[in-house]
């Protein structure tokens, strides 16, 4: 099956829409920490990830990194490129060797030719995945340090024997990158719930035992 049927943005396409794009597309493949795209680079393409890990981030002037997301398998970005002319708005790093399916613009604008509908889906999918981005940064804005602590670890946990295991292994330093803090607050916040018994390290791993609390 193409990878292309399991992306969120193409969800209601036709298979021959999809063929349509899947031949439209390359395939490449990069090594850890390689930069596939750079912020404010000229957006030309989409990526699709069909194996491996990245990292989605930000850095102001003095090269202070914010990450943004983690995506892995079956998740996609540079999504806008295929919409509009402006430029990449964050930088993205493989985390570990990665496979990708790339469509790029011009040959996207091809298929738009004989398949229009594809431009109705995808602006429609497009739409709402702005606005859960919005809800994210709402999030981001309204929430104390705490709250996007542990937004983050309740998100990327996943329930493993009536307790929740987070698969990545996080630094502090990738925490506080992830929620806009000072690793130094990270790592307090992190002994105190270790210290409450909510949560324990096993291999660089965090296990979260029980409900973490609303408030710090």
């Amino acid at each position: 099956m193409s990878v292309l049927k399991t992306v969120e943005i193409f969800a209601g396409l036709s298979d021959t829409e999809l063929t349509a794009l899947e031949e439209s597309s390359i395939r490449r493949s990069y090594p850890k920490n390689t930069v596939i795209i750079n912020e404010n680079d000229v957006a030309d393409s989409l990526y699709v990830i069909e194996s491996g890990k990245v990292k989605v981030y930000c850095s102001d002037k003095n090269g202070k990194e914010f990450i943004m997301n983690t995506l892995g398998g079956g998740d996609y970005f540079g999504e806008l490129a295929l919409l509009d002319d402006d430029r990449r708005s964050a930088s993205v790093r493989t985390m570990e060797k990665a496979d990708f399916c790339i469509i790029y613009k011009q040959d996207f604008s091809r298929v738009l030719d004989e398949h229009p509908n594809i431009a109705k889906t995808l602006i429609r999918n497009i739409t709402r995945r702005v606005r859960a981005l919005t809800e994210k940064v709402k999030s981001l804005a309204l929430q104390d340090v705490y709250g996007r602590v542990t937004k983050v670890l309740n998100s990327l946990a996943t329930e493993r024997n009536e307790e929740f295991y987070v698969e990545e292994k996080l630094t502090q330093q990738d925490i506080a990158d992830r929620v806009g803090a000072s690793r130094e607050m990270v790592a307090r916040i992190l002994k105190d719930l270790t210290i409450g018994g909510y949560i324990s390290f096993e291999n660089r791993h965090i296990v979260i035992h029980r409900r973490l609390p609303a408030n710090y």
